[in-house]
Order: structure tokens, then C-alpha cells, then sequence
């Protein structure tokens, strides 16, 4: 009898070690967000209203009615004059690129931001134990991965991921691939170094819907230091609660609405399809449907339930009444019952009117997102870090607030993250000289103003020579 009281006992402690052990372990496979670094241009790479016109001009491509759209492009787009671009088109060389371009554009960016986030963090580079590096349009031999590896000389079995052609989405795509390393593996320090290069890629014909992507995109970058160590995780900014991936690259339509491509003339360039809106909206809305019971608190997902049950039994009803047509409004999800703050991709300003509109958000909730357009227009995957740290620099982000980050990439890419705020934030980062200036009393800027003369003017008379 003794015996088996021992042996049950002896079961019972077993039992509860085990489920101990499972739960400890869980400590050891959260991801944290130790701190990240926005990257700042020098000022002699803005691209001023003065300086766009100029770059415009000597574009021998275009013609009145490509002035015209333009034009009209670039004064809807929400874009600013002190964005940056590379200096390869400062040097009145975009028409013919050359590698060390590329890699000077990039280097600028590795050399400003890496070495700060490590000098911040009291890091050395042999600390570091992953590598997850994301451009999607310049990907050379070796790696770009493997010259960060070189210039700071990182350990031999530290672990290396480059990608490439991922879109505007690719930094959570990289912060995804972080997070399931630090499931496996004890004690981690992960770099994720986001960006885009422009110096090969800036288009010099004329299709529309490749000189588009001139107005959109901007230089920027991001290096983010993350990390799954126990004893960091009150010095921490942010934890990774959920992250969850929608691609729609199956579908042809999908697939084709954003592409790198060449246009008539053999002349490489970023192509936009008109189809682009519509996708964008397919991907967001399965990525919101699978995102939505991990963040929401479950009285709102009842109550859409209900509403949504509600609706669809009024409207069986009133199908079978004759002459009824009227039909009552779809009932709309309240993501701020579990939602503190929105970052949005900085994809143009349709992009953050569309998801502000389809997530019922305030112009409060959108500031950060447009603000960061008109300052330093799509900096593609590292975007959203700039929107983030925008919400930092106004003071916005208290500990225990959760932030959604949507963004959206080709193939067609709508990929989200949540993050809760670990600590009260509000110190040093790429917005703080001049964080009091925003938001201004206007965005428009002055392109209209000073070009709005070529709306007026006609095809058949029209000589650039004569308004130089």
C-alpha cells in the first residue's frame, strides 16, 4: 500500500515537473524586440520640388501628356519635399546605373545604421547569432548578407538568411523567420537589416505605370535588434504576440499587379497594375479573417457574430416579404476593443485611406502612417519601422499598448504583425529633430504650384525648350 502511495505520488510530482518544465521553456521561445535603428540621409540627397522638376526634364523619354501625369501623381501622392533619394540620380547618371552605385547606396545605409544600433545596445558584432538581411531589387554575388558578415566581421556559425524580390512586406516576413529560430534555440541575439535599393531601379521611360514608382518610392532602411534572452525582457521595447502571413501569389491576377519588368524599349522598371487596388484588398481582407481572433478580446468577435447572424436573418426575412429591397448595413468589426495603435505601410496615400476606411480609424489613428509618407515617402520594407518610431517620438507608446502592423508586398504579399509595448517609450530616434513640426498645418506640397502651368498647356504647340 505504502508503495503504490509512493508511486503515485512519485507520478503525480512527475506530472506537475513535466508541465513546469513545458511552461519554463515557453520563457525561453519569446520574441523580443531589444531596439531599432531608422536610417537618415545626409541632406544633400533630398529630392526638393526644384530637384524633381530638374530630374523631370532631362528625362528625354516623357512627353506633355506623362508631364500631365505627372504631375497629378506626385501632388495626390502625400509625398513631401525632404525625402531622400540615391545619389546616383544626383549625379544626372539614373539612365545608366553602375554596380558600385548599388553597393554605395546600400553601404551608406549598413555603415549609419548598423554600427548605432550596436553602439546603443553596448553589442559587439560577434554577439550577433542571426542574420536575416531583406532587398528585394539588388541581390549580388556575394550576398549583401555576406558583406555585412565581412565589414563587421562576424562569427563563422552565425546564421545567414538574404532575401530577395519579398517586396515591401519583407521585413515581418524577416521578423518571422527570427521568431521561429528563437523557438529552438536558447539565448539568442538576431539582426534583421531591412531596405531598398534604388541606384539600379530608378526608371527612365515612359510607361505610366512604371514612372509611378518614381514618385512612390524613396532611400530609407532599417536595422532591428531582437532577442528571446529571459533577462532582457524588461529593457526590451516590444514583444511579439502574433504574426500571421497571407500570399496570394497563386492567383494570376494577384501575382502580376506588382512586378520588375521591362517596357517596350527594353527599359527595366517597377510596373503597377491598375488590378493592384483590388488585390491589395483580397490579401488584406483574408489576412485581417485569420488575424482576428488573436488579438481581438472575444466579447467583440461575439458581438460581430451575433450582429452579422442578425443581419442575415432580417435579410432572409425581408426576401420573402414582396416589394422589400431595403437591406440593413454590414456590420463592421471594432479592432480598437483590442487595438491601441495602427501602423500602416506607407504605400501611398490610397493605401492608408483604404485601410483607414475599412478599419473605421480616426485621423488620429492614421497621423503616424501620413506623416511618414509626406517625410519620407515608401521607404519600402523598412517603412513601417519609420511609422513606428513616428508613434515613439510623439510619446504615444506606454507600456502594456499593443500595435498592429500591417503591410502589404508583391506576389501578392498582406503580412501583419502584434506587438505589445514593453516599457514606456520616448527617447532618441530618426523623427526627434523635428518631431515638433508634425503634424504641419498642411501636406500638400507646392508641385501644383509651381507646374500646375502644364495642365494648361497643348499637345499640338508644346516645347519643353521654351519653359526651361
Amino acid at each position: 500500500m505504502e508503495f503504490l502511495s509512493l508511486l503515485y505520488a512519485f507520478s503525480a510530482l512527475f506530472f506537475i515537473f513535466t508541465l513546469w518544465k513545458r511552461f519554463d521553456e515557453k520563457k525561453d521561445q519569446e520574441c523580443y524586440i531589444l531596439d531599432y535603428q531608422c536610417h537618415k540621409p545626409t541632406d544633400d540627397r533630398k529630392l526638393d520640388t526644384e530637384y524633381s522638376g530638374e530630374i523631370i526634364k532631362r528625362t528625354k523619354n516623357l512627353g506633355l501628356l506623362e508631364y500631365q501625369f505627372l504631375l497629378k501623381a506626385i501632388v495626390s501622392s502625400g509625398i513631401g519635399e525632404q525625402t531622400y533619394g540615391p545619389r546616383i540620380i544626383f549625379d544626372c547618371r539614373e539612365s545608366s546605373p553602375k554596380l558600385e552605385d548599388s553597393f554605395m547606396e546600400m553601404d551608406e545605409f549598413f555603415h549609419d545604421s548598423i554600427r548605432k544600433l550596436l553602439d546603443r545596445s553596448g553589442l559587439s558584432p560577434s554577439q550577433i547569432d542571426v542574420l536575416v538581411v531583406n532587398v528585394s531589387m539588388f541581390a549580388p554575388v556575394p550576398s549583401l548578407a555576406s558583406r555585412i558578415i565581412n565589414h563587421y566581421k562576424m562569427r563563422e556559425d552565425i546564421k545567414v538568411y538574404n532575401l530577395s524580390g519579398m517586396g515591401c512586406s519583407a521585413s515581418l516576413i524577416s521578423v518571422g523567420i527570427v521568431r521561429s529560430i528563437l523557438k529552438s534555440n536558447k539565448n539568442i541575439y538576431a539582426l534583421v537589416v531591412t531596405s531598398e535599393c534604388l541606384s539600379p531601379n530608378w526608371y527612365t521611360g515612359n510607361a505610366r505605370s512604371m514612372i509611378l514608382a518614381n514618385c512612390l518610392f524613396r532611400s530609407g532602411g532599417c536595422a532591428i535588434l531582437l532577442t528571446n534572452k529571459r533577462d532582457l525582457k524588461n529593457q526590451a521595447m516590444f514583444k511579439l504576440k502574433c504574426l500571421v502571413r497571407t500570399h496570394h501569389g497563386a492567383k494570376d491576377e494577384s501575382y502580376g499587379c506588382c512586378t520588375q519588368q521591362e517596357d517596350e524599349q527594353g527599359r527595366p522598371g517597377f510596373h503597377l497594375a491598375k488590378i493592384l487596388p483590388k488585390a491589395a484588398t483580397r490579401a488584406f481582407v483574408d489576412n485581417l479573417r485569420e488575424i482576428s481572433p488573436k488579438i481581438l478580446p472575444i466579447r467583440e468577435l461575439v458581438r460581430f457574430m451575433l450582429a452579422t447572424f442578425l443581419r442575415n436573418l432580417r435579410q432572409h426575412s425581408s426576401s420573402s416579404t414582396e416589394g422589400s429591397g431595403i437591406s440593413s448595413p454590414k456590420p463592421v468589426i471594432n479592432f480598437k476593443t483590442g487595438v491601441d495603435h495602427f501602423c500602416i505601410h506607407t504605400g501611398g496615400k490610397a493605401v492608408i485611406d483604404g485601410i483607414g476606411k475599412s478599419l473605421c480609424l480616426s485621423e488620429y489613428d492614421l497621423e503616424p502612417a501620413r506623416m511618414t509618407l509626406h517625410r519620407f515617402g515608401n521607404t519600402s520594407a523598412s517603412s513601417l519601422w519609420y511609422v513606428l518610431a513616428y508613434m515613439e517620438a510623439k510619446k504615444r507608446l506606454k507600456k502594456g499598448d499593443t500595435v498592429l502592423m500591417i503591410s502589404f508586398g508583391s506576389g501578392f504579399k498582406c503580412n501583419s504583425c502584434f506587438l505589445e509595448v514593453v516599457r514606456d517609450l520616448g527617447y532618441g530616434n530618426v523623427w526627434n529633430d523635428e518631431i515638433a513640426k508634425y503634424p504641419p498645418k498642411s501636406l500638400t506640397n507646392p508641385f501644383m504650384e509651381k507646374y500646375g502651368w502644364i495642365q494648361q498647356e497643348d499637345l499640338s504647340t508644346f516645347r519643353l525648350e521654351d519653359h526651361l
